[in-house]
Order: C-alpha cells, then structure tokens, then sequence
C-alpha cells in the first residue's frame, strides 16, 4: 500500500506543476500549445535522467521510481492534453500547426528522455 501513497504524492506535485503550467501559458485553440509541449518536455528529460541515474548507480530504489517516475512525471506529463489539443487544431482550420505541434513534440520527447538517459550513463557526468 505505500506504493500508493507514494505515487499520490508525486501525480498530486506534477498535476499541480502542470495545471500551473497552462495557467501561465493558455491554449487558445489557434496557437502553438506551448505548455504542454514544454511540460511533455522537460518530463521526458526529467524520466530520462532519473532511470539513467538509477541504471548508473545500479541501485533499485523503489521509493524514487514511485513517487517521481510513476507519481510525479505521471502526473506532469499529459499525452491526453497533447492529443486535445492536436484535434482542437485541425477542428479550428490549423492543419499546419497540428501536425508541427504533433510531430515537434514526439520527436522532442523521444529526443529528451535519450538525451537524459545518455547524461546519466556510466562515464559520463558524475553525480
């Protein structure tokens, strides 16, 4: 039962950060939806780093995959916003932007969850 805990903890702090993000940056519906991309973003090189860090101390700490991975990062990140979004785009005549905005943000994904990884590998920065 601690997972559970733990897991709700982290989604609570990462939702909050997230909703706190579209305040600061609203979408509209007709432009870029940057609060989303950046949160997308900054978790996956916030995911990436944290399993390159565990896979270079080559430690199991459940607690930290609970609450930041699942929980916090779980709850920071929004595939469903994303997805809205795209749609919200094309229903509002902006094709062009959608399919920017859709490919930008996997392809930055992928790109910043490898990039956090291969930060942590071993030999590499030492923390």
């Amino acid at each position: 039962m601690t997972a559970f805990y733990w897991v709700m903890i982290g989604g609570a702090l990462g939702a909050a950060l997230r909703f706190g993000m579209g305040r600061l940056l609203p979408f509209q519906g007709q432009h870029f939806p940057w609060a989303t991309f950046w949160v997308n973003g900054i978790g996956c090189l916030m995911i990436g780093l944290l399993i390159g860090y565990l896979e270079k101390k080559s430690i199991r700490v459940d607690v930290i995959r609970w609450l930041w991975i699942s929980g916090f990062c779980g709850g920071f990140t929004t595939f469903s916003a994303f997805s809205l979004e795209t749609i919200t785009l094309f229903q509002n005549d902006r094709g062009a932007v959608a399919i920017i905005y859709a490919l930008t943000s996997v392809g930055a994904g992928l790109l910043l969850t490898w990039i956090g990884w291969w930060m942590m590998r071993p030999g590499s920065i030492t923390f």
